[in-house]
């Protein structure tokens, strides 16, 4: 059965998001920010991601909670390495952080042909995959990845959550090659805790062997999980394991302290890790059958995509076909429970509520 959706204007969403974060302090620099980043998320499909999901961590863990710091500025450490940035963050906005941080990574590559910022005390950024699309659209191979605000995932053969959902983000440019940039964006577990809030709210359930409940038993219902499950076993968890080893190295915190109250010695802030790297400075010039670097890129895609192969899909393919879907309705498309979601959002910022028989309908 199809699921409708509601066509929404993304003015309206903007100026009901940007007014949920200024009412909570936040700069309207950092609210635009915050604001970019979760349009960039609905207008792709990422339905776990976006502004309902920003303000739930901010509700949850951010300016209220003293987690995050309206109006904070990020301090740039002294570094010894040219095309290297490390950053405290100081708990600014994690969406405004991640913008400059993959700007100024871009700017590195176009100098030095890589450029990476590391990312100390930092707060959510929300969906990765957002910040290394942008930079593929634009001729950049790009990589993120985070600590998650909490310990929710059980490591492969265990027992208790230790780690985050830790995602990983990788951006290509292959628009040339595809018609859209390839984008691989996963969190490290079966599905993310965005995920289970999602199906929580459609009423829906869960895929088998994704999570447990508090007796550590394998639940499909979203209102008893307890914690989430890496997916593919040890690849998953060797994989989330990657995200907490490279914060390690930044200066993370421990991850079963994170955002979990006030621990004596300890810090509780999450880490981020970018890198953009510039095509050029990957190439070896040896391409077969005199090809450019780019019509060797088309080449192996071609290759892998035949034989029979012709209709997978391949990474970001579904959040061009999102785009192209809101495109075609001239807005954001939300569903009914996501309506009432950002309805009750608009009634503590002082936006006028969003009714559902105001938005056009569009089938999926």
């Amino acid at each position: 059965m199809a699921e409708s959706f509601y066509v929404v204007p993304p003015a309206r969403h903007q100026a009901t998001v940007a007014a949920a974060y200024q009412k909570r302090g936040y700069t309207a620099d950092e609210a635009l920010a915050a604001t970019r980043v979760a349009e960039n998320a609905s207008r792709h499909g990422i339905r776990t991601h976006n502004g309902i999901k920003a303000l739930h961590l901010d509700d949850h863990f951010g300016s209220g909670a003293g987690g995050c710091v309206p109006g904070a500025k990020v301090e740039k450490k002294a570094t010894k390495f040219a095309a290297s940035e490390i950053w405290n963050a100081n708990k600014k906005l994690g969406q405004a952080v991640a913008v400059d941080a993959i700007e100024t990574c871009i700017a590195l590559a176009d100098k030095y042909g890589v450029g990476q910022v590391s990312v100390d005390n930092a707060f959510h950024y929300l969906w990765g995959g957002g910040y290394v699309m942008d930079a593929a659209k634009r001729g950049y191979i790009a990589y993120t990845n985070c600590t998650a605000a909490l310990a929710e995932v059980v490591p492969f053969g265990g027992r208790r959550a230790t780690l985050g959902t830790n995602p990983h983000s990788w951006g290509f440019p292959t628009t040339e090659a595809l018609g859209f940039p390839i984008v691989v964006d996963w969190a490290t577990s079966v599905v993310a805790m965005g995920r289970v809030q999602q199906l929580l709210r459609e009423g829906k359930q869960l895929p088998p062997d994704a999570a447990v409940d508090k007796d550590g038993k394998v639940t499909t219902d979203p209102a008893k999980v307890a914690a989430l499950l890496p997916f593919g076993q040890h690849k998953g968890y060797g994989l989330s394991l990657i995200n907490e080893v490279v914060a390690a190295f930044i200066g993370g915190s421990l991850p079963t302290l994170r955002c979990r109250g006030a621990v004596e010695g300890e810090k509780q802030t999450p880490c981020f890790y970018f890198q953009v790297i510039h095509p050029d400075a990957m190439s070896a010039g040896a391409f077969a059958g005199g090809r450019t670097q780019a019509g060797n890129v088309k080449a192996v895609l071609k290759d892998i995509l035949s034989g029979g192969n012709e209709s997978c899909l391949v990474p970001g393919q579904l959040e061009a076909q999102a785009a192209a879907k809101c495109a075609r309705f001239g807005g954001l498309l939300f569903s009914a429970a996501e309506i009432a979601a950002f309805d009750e959002i608009a009634k503590t910022c002082g936006q006028p509520s969003w009714k559902l028989e105001e938005f056009k309908e569009a089938q999926s």
